[in-house]
């Protein structure tokens, strides 16, 4: 062993001693906590935990897509570890008309309870910090860029950080190529849903459609080419992680990923998009103009999928011509302007942000942190982001140990102004391991390209 690497070994113990030194000191003191509830401008509801002592930093925690219920932390077990270590919490309901995609809503109402609950604190918080989980990671993402003073940094888990019009896309790009290949004739509806109901019926109809594709050698290639454009994990719950060129073991378990369970994933996209559309005023989401087998050619799957269809005896340059020749979504403006303002992040970043992710996702696939650090070093921000990741399958399936790491990670470089190697993923399990609350899984980790991210911010999504 090289005595740099020993050195360096040597600084991420002494920060992560010192971190867990931070936290083991919190909790010695820890004591009971006082709830309080209040109402935004908007109707909205915020909740908000203050225990006692308070070590002076405030959470702002964003929720997950969902119904409009307040709450201030991701589960009970990460809420009472933040609350034995002093931290305060808030978090807001958003939208009070009921929208599961309430960006339009979501920053207002989150900074409007950073406001009220200021009234309940017995001093200004010494620092704010954003949390989010899942749909809550976009708006903790948002934040970062348009807190103006009003944050001193974010962690998000399991982010929607790739952004809204992206998302629409590359589940939009699978779905049409599901539809296309293997039901052609079939009528099935792909966009401009009349509600989310009507969404869930089309990801039913797609999962019946992969069921009987997956029988068949053609049907298994076809159905790992749509997966491709999905981003699908090639490493499903259950099952050992396969070899890097066993592509039928790769596409089986990305079948089971996508395509079961009581609501599968299929269903949930579907159904999301559903809500999307509601929210936005319209299909956000286009495939005219997409060149299918360019953007296979650009995408990490595509020996997989190339591998498969020669087994198969399937020409795969008729089945990507075919893709491209039919492709006549269109998107409606409106709903493309509304998503660019409300659910797209710029990347310009204005405090320090650690994102956090497990490697296999099947809602929100870990490619969005890659499609991520590509928009912020276009933004010239890329100092102030760190990204780590957990190996571990599910979305937010995360330890109340790893979630207390990554906030002592932010604190460590809201406070000390540098991230040193506090966010390196053998200091983050250290120092998770040290916190006594569980497992941690953190590990060295570079995700695949985000399907479709084609160009300097996404330009493949930047115009319908």
């Amino acid at each position: 062993m090289s005595r740099a690497l020993i050195s360096r070994l040597a600084v991420v113990l002494v920060i992560a001693t010192a971190i867990a030194s931070l936290a083991v000191a919190q909790l010695a003191h820890a004591a009971t906590s006082t709830s309080y509830a209040g109402t935004t401008s908007d109707g909205g509801s915020w909740v908000a935990d203050v225990p006692s002592p308070w070590n002076g930093t405030l959470l702002l925690y964003s929720h997950g897509f969902g119904p409009p219920q307040a709450a201030d932390a991701p589960d009970s077990s990460t809420k009472q570890a933040l609350l034995d270590r002093g931290y305060a919490l808030v978090g807001s309901s958003y939208d009070p008309a009921g929208s599961w995609w309430a960006l339009s809503s979501a920053l207002r109402d989150q900074f409007e309870a950073l406001t009220a609950v200021r009234a309940h604190l017995t001093a200004a918080p010494r620092n704010v910090i954003a949390f989010g989980t899942s749909m809550g990671g976009l708006v903790s993402a948002l934040e970062s860029e348009r807190g103006n003073g009003r944050i001193d940094g974010a962690l998000t888990t399991c982010g929607l950080v790739g952004g809204g019009i992206a998302l629409n896309n590359y589940q939009l790009d699978g779905a049409y190529a599901m539809a296309k290949l293997l039901a052609p004739g079939v009528p099935i509806k792909l966009v401009r849903f009349a509600s989310p109901a009507e969404g869930l019926l089309t990801g039913q109809q797609l999962d019946q459609i992969a069921q009987q594709a997956q029988a068949t050698p053609a049907g298994r290639a076809r159905l790992a080419l749509a997966m491709a454009f999905l981003n699908v994990s090639t490493w499903a719950p259950g099952e050992p992680v396969p070899a890097a060129t066993d592509y039928p073991e790769q596409e089986r378990q990305q079948h089971k990923v996508q395509f079961t369970g009581p609501m599968t994933a299929m269903d949930f996209v579907e159904f999301g998009r559903g809500w999307i559309e509601q929210a936005a005023g319209g299909n956000g989401s286009w495939t005219v103009g997409v060149d299918f087998a360019r953007l296979l050619e650009k995408s990490p799957y595509a020996p997989q999928v190339k591998a498969l269809y020669s087994q198969a005896g399937v020409r795969l340059d008729v089945d990507l011509a075919t893709l491209t020749s039919g492709a006549d979504i269109r998107a409606d403006a409106k709903a493309i302007r509304w998503l660019q303002e409300t659910s797209v992040p710029t990347g310009r970043l204005q405090v320090p942000e650690l994102n956090l992710h497990t490697i296999s996702d099947e809602l929100i696939p870990v490619q969005h942190e890659s499609a991520y650090a590509r928009t912020v070093r276009a933004a010239g921000a890329q100092s102030l982001l760190r990204q780590a990741y957990v190996q571990r399958q599910g979305h937010c399936n995360f330890t109340p140990a790893e979630l207390v790491a990554g906030v002592l990670a932010v604190q460590h470089r809201v406070e000390r102004g540098r991230w040193d190697d506090v966010a390196d993923p053998s200091a983050l399990q250290a120092t998770a391991t040290a916190l006594g609350l569980g497992d941690a899984a953190f590990i060295p980790y570079s995700p695949w390209p985000l399907s479709g991210d084609n160009g300097p911010f996404l330009s493949r999504y930047a115009q319908p």
